[in-house]
């Protein structure tokens, strides 16, 4: 199975009757575009609607993009201007508008060092080292005794990691490093870590440690090299194309670079899938429950084809472990349908492990749209994994933005299927991640209770909530980036910051960032609300950004959070809190946010921003029925408590 050729998404025979189509429109749309990325592209393709892309937009994104505008520096010490149109259109398949600036052949170490370079003007805010296995090993030898050949590795790392420190302090941006490609022929064969000097064995070696390099530094990797392995070496690169033009990726694998890389970027802005939808019959177990009953279906040990769709169901869990919400979307009775998690002794996957059961006879598009709805997530957000193409086909055209990849007619690769597609990509994984499944159950109790209550009052007292709220700091750096970076819905300015603007903040003393973390009686809802407040001239604090997680809204969050912030701002001097509002295509929730706690209107623009004013002299702390803790105070109490007990 080539993954090159980027099998998992559909293929689309009227392709070219639509690319003609959208190439004769005027304005181009940019919805029609990213719908042309959405199927499987070879190279020529993807060099096609490139050129449609640039010439509609080329290095201008379109007004009201969700998505934040990615400017990639790519430094590379091969030919990689061949690549450049599948980066873009990878980044368009997910909403993303790239532009690229190539620093010259063999130059990107001068243009890191010199302010004055192309690459210092261009300001990017995402740089991606890509160099070659070659240029990597050019000082090798094969002869070298081991402490040579440390010499030779220890020198390469030590310049890789100084490249990545002066591009992080230049442009105080995220930094990927592309592994190396395994493409140098072997002087030895099998063993040829007993010559540890060679070009082969300072490749393993180099890529052996640059994962731990790498999470040091705070650098992402792209892992190239395990795809080269499962992909074979031959259908990434040519050495007839090295030698007539130094590419080092060749074209045919272009199109799985770009989305590799593409991945990344929108894992950046929190854009990887969040929920992964199942179907059941031939899915996760053979056959149809409802007609073969629970000793008819095939599933466990003993037989290949009930192994495969238990291996299936242990990547699902794993998937889950790792913080992906699972639901299950089946035409069933939901009887029959939960025999099998309930009853089947080799079913490996549990009614405790699904987020959220739907089993009718409704169509799957309307359930899949109930299920986004009651988890509280984007359709965007969703994986729908169906064997039966009508299913899948139903789904892509009523649900467009639904990621629905085309599963193998083989179960025994479903699981490779979903992992080469790339939808659940991740940069780092923090406890909520982990939590994530049991943050879901929990608040359906908290939902059964609200429908038990009386009234709303009762309801929300006995929650029991505290909120606990804490200035940033390294601790929840991880989680406090991700939360920024992947908050579409109730996110009042969808600004973006990396880590070093974080840390940044962290020693502003002019301004304070606060992450704020939800208990109650049914347990821990993780950091569930972000807010950042710069002091400006004149007295004012301008509210920067201020997000929440809507599985927490209604339970007055919104107004301990505003309490919060006036403490703040009058901590720092403030006479006035100035908030704003700016508008995505997925943030319409909370236009009338400031306006519902009372800020005054203060002024509008024609693209639809406004801002708001509150008069701290004549504000007056709503009354809740949160606890509010002070997580840094109780930090240091309880230290001083255990240098007391020492």
């Amino acid at each position: 199975m080539s993954l090159s050729g980027l099998y998992w998404l559909p293929s689309d025979p009227d392709w070219p009757a639509k690319v003609k189509a959208v190439e004769r429109d005027k304005p181009v749309a940019w919805d029609s575009l990213v719908a042309l990325a959405n199927a499987k592209l070879d190279f020529i393709r993807t060099e096609r609607l490139d050129t449609c892309l640039r010439g509609a937009f080329g290095t201008e994104p379109p007004k009201g993009l969700a998505t934040k505008p990615v400017r990639l520096a790519l430094l590379a010490s091969s030919t990689v201007a061949h690549l450049q149109p599948a980066l873009r259109v990878a980044a368009l398949r997910r909403g993303i508008h790239l532009t690229i600036y190539e620093a010259d052949y063999g130059q990107y170490l001068q243009e890191l060092l010199d302010a004055d370079s192309g690459l210092h003007k261009f300001k990017p805010n995402t740089v991606l080292f890509a160099l070659d296995a070659r240029h990597l090993t050019s000082g090798a030898d094969v002869a070298a005794d081991a402490p040579q050949a440390d010499a030779i590795f220890n020198e390469t790392v030590d310049k890789l990691a100084s490249c990545w420190r002066i591009a992080r302090e230049s442009f105080r941006c995220p930094v990927l490093q592309q592994t190396v490609l395994p493409v140098l022929p072997p002087v030895m064969g099998s063993n040829e870590h007993r010559t540890p000097g060679s070009p082969q064995a300072l490749v393993a070696r180099l890529n052996a440690a640059l994962r731990g390099l790498a999470e040091q530094e705070g650098v992402s990797l792209l892992a190239i090299d395990e795809h080269v392995r499962a992909d074979g070496t031959r259908s990434w690169h040519d050495p007839v194309l090295w030698h007539r033009a130094k590419q080092e990726i060749s074209p045919a694998a272009a199109p799985l670079y770009g989305d590799l890389v593409a991945r990344l970027l929108a894992a950046q802005q929190g854009l990887s899938a969040k929920c992964l939808v199942l179907d059941l019959d031939n899915t996760i177990w053979g056959g149809v429950i409802g007609d073969d009953g629970l000793e008819g279906i095939e599933l466990g040990q003993g037989s290949a084809v009930g192994e495969a769709f238990i291996a299936f169901q242990d990547y699902a869990r794993q998937l889950m472990r790792r913080g992906v919400i699972l639901a299950v979307c089946s035409k069933n009775d939901e009887a029959n349908a939960l025999a099998p998690f309930e009853q089947h002794p080799e079913m490996l996957l549990k009614k405790t492990d699904i987020a959220m059961f739907v089993a009718n006879w409704q169509d799957k598009a309307s359930n899949i749209r109930a299920i986004a709805r009651d988890l509280n997530i984007g359709l965007d957000s969703l994986v729908f994994a169906d064997d039966n193409p009508f299913e899948r086909n139903l789904v892509r055209q009523e649900l467009p933005i639904v990621k629905v990849p085309e599963l193998p007619e083989d179960a025994a690769l479903y699981a490779e299927c979903i992992a080469d597609a790339g939808y659940f990509e991740g940069l780092a994984i923090t406890d909520e991640d982990r939590d994530k499944t049991q943050l879901y159950r929990a608040n359906r109790e908290r939902d059964t209770l609200k429908a038990e209550a009386t009234d709303i009052t009762s309801y929300l007292r006995g929650l029991d909530m505290q909120l606990v709220w804490r200035r940033f700091d390294k601790v929840g750096m991880t989680r406090t980036v991700q939360l920024i970076n992947k908050t579409n819905q109730f996110n009042l300015t969808t600004r973006r910051y990396t880590d070093e603007d974080v840390v940044a903040l962290m020693n502003d003393r002019r301004g304070f960032g606060l992450q704020l973390r939800l208990i109650d009686r049914f347990g821990d809802n993780g950091i569930i609300a972000i807010v950042i407040g710069r002091m400006q001239d004149g007295g004012d604090l301008l509210i920067d950004t201020w997000l929440m997680s809507c599985r927490v809204l209604g339970r007055q969050v919104e107004e301990a959070t505003l309490n919060l912030v006036a403490q703040e701002a009058c901590r720092l001097g403030a006479r006035r809190l100035i908030g704003e509002y700016i508008p995505t295509s997925k943030n319409s929730m909370v236009a009338k946010h400031y306006d519902r706690l009372g800020f005054a209107a203060l002024d509008a623009g024609p693209d639809g921003r406004t801002s708001w004013v509150l008069d701290l002299a004549g504000f007056a702390a709503a009354d809740i029925f949160i606890t509010m803790v002070d997580g840094d105070a109780a930090s240091r109490s309880e230290g001083a408590a255990q240098k007391v007990g020492a």
